[in-house]
């Protein structure tokens, strides 16, 4: 795997544990609004960190981490991704596996091989407003409804989360949404933080009292919704 950063420790990364995070290099999408811009736009110029290393620092830290979670970037692009799985979970590790949901085969033979623990899967907007967030003219959602379908059967652990921005996410938006993936087991939406590292400048936060009334709304499909940075 081409991995191209680290947090050695994180309390908010992986819910209820205490965690590391690597961040893997490339993306199949370029949303305005993410943090990670040069794992997406210049990833291939930028230094990686061995494998091995990473797992050195895991071994040391057994006792106090409890956790890896491996974010991007998309990680399910690394061809190596399963194997890297294997290697972590041999120390004793649990896994959470942050994705945009494009490749659900590979989310289902993570699952049901036992390589990953937790999945947080992004959903960028509802299936009308995907190509414009990701940054593209037209977008094939199918791969990601597959994923969404997979994750609602209740085959895995999971979260589905939305990072909210004001361009995007109107109350029309939110309603179409909360019908996709209506029954799901949990969802967060997340405040948008601007900062010169995001790909897109001119993007604003919803506020907390729009974030408020998306929760509300919501509610009505899903049991459990929840804001998270607010």
């Amino acid at each position: 795997m081409k991995i191209s950063g680290l947090e050695k420790m994180s309390l908010v990364d992986y819910d209820g544990l205490v965690a590391a995070t690597v961040f893997t290099a490339g993306c199949n999408f370029k949303c305005g609004f993410c943090h990670n811009s040069p794992l997406v736009l210049s990833w291939e110029n930028l230094p990686a960190i061995p494998e091995d290393d990473i797992l050195s620092y895991l071994v040391k830290r057994k006792g106090v981490l409890d956790g890896l979670c491996i974010s991007g970037g998309e990680p399910t692009l690394q061809k190596d991704l399963p194997l890297f799985c294997e290697k972590v979970k041999a120390l004793g590790y649990k896994i959470k596996l942050d994705t945009n949901g494009t490749n659900p085969e590979i989310i289902k033979s993570l699952n049901e091989n036992g390589l990953c623990d937790y999945f947080a899967m992004d959903i960028k907007n509802d299936l009308t407003g995907y190509a414009s967030i990701i940054g593209f003219d037209k977008f094939d959602t199918s791969k990601v409804e597959k994923s969404v379908e997979y994750f609602l059967s209740g085959k895995a652990d999971y979260e589905f989360r939305t990072t909210l921005i004001k361009e995007h996410h109107k109350q029309e938006n939110i309603v179409r949404i909360g019908k996709w993936i209506k029954g799901a087991n949990k969802y967060f939406l997340q405040k948008f933080k601007d900062s010169d590292s995001c790909i897109s400048s001119g993007l604003n936060e919803v506020s907390i009292d729009d974030a408020t009334e998306f929760k509300d709304i919501l509610s009505n499909y899903i049991e459990r919704v929840y804001l998270r940075g607010y």
